[in-house]
């Protein structure tokens, strides 16, 4: 009985850390991609201002 109670403890266990580690993953690919977006974002801005500014001296 005690080794059965032992068990489920440890399994219990495993799934508490189990479930912050998967949100801890989530949470950083949260964080990935929006700062990803916001590079992307940036980029493209970037590029379409220097395309219009390049034009306007040419």
């Amino acid at each position: 009985m005690g080794r059965i109670l032992l068990i489920a403890a440890a399994v219990i266990v495993g799934f508490f850390l189990l479930g912050s580690v998967i949100g801890l993953i989530f949470g950083a690919l949260k964080w990935v991609l929006i700062i990803g977006a916001i590079a992307l974002i940036v980029s493209v801005v970037l590029k379409l201002t220097r395309s219009s500014r390049s034009s306007h001296y040419s």
